[in-house]
């Protein structure tokens, strides 16, 4: 089974996660409901305060490769 995580931890700071989220056209709101989450989890992201990890850092990973569309 292939992971989506490559073998090096998945880190994003908060200018990748707004970089990736702007990309993709979307508030906030929209991004962390397309992500399973809830706008005050991609809010501390965004600031730097909190890291994505683990699936979200992962589901990061998928919509910055393939667009946000892959998820919907």
């Amino acid at each position: 089974m292939t992971s989506c995580v490559s073998r090096s931890r998945l880190t994003y700071e908060a200018k990748d996660v707004a970089r990736i989220r702007k990309s993709a056209n979307v508030s906030q709101s929209v991004f962390a409901h397309c992500l399973n989450t809830s706008p005050s989890t991609v809010r501390p992201w965004e600031a730097g305060a909190k890291k994505p990890s683990g699936l979200a850092a992962c589901l990061l990973q998928v919509v910055q490769k393939h667009g946000l569309e892959v998820l919907a």
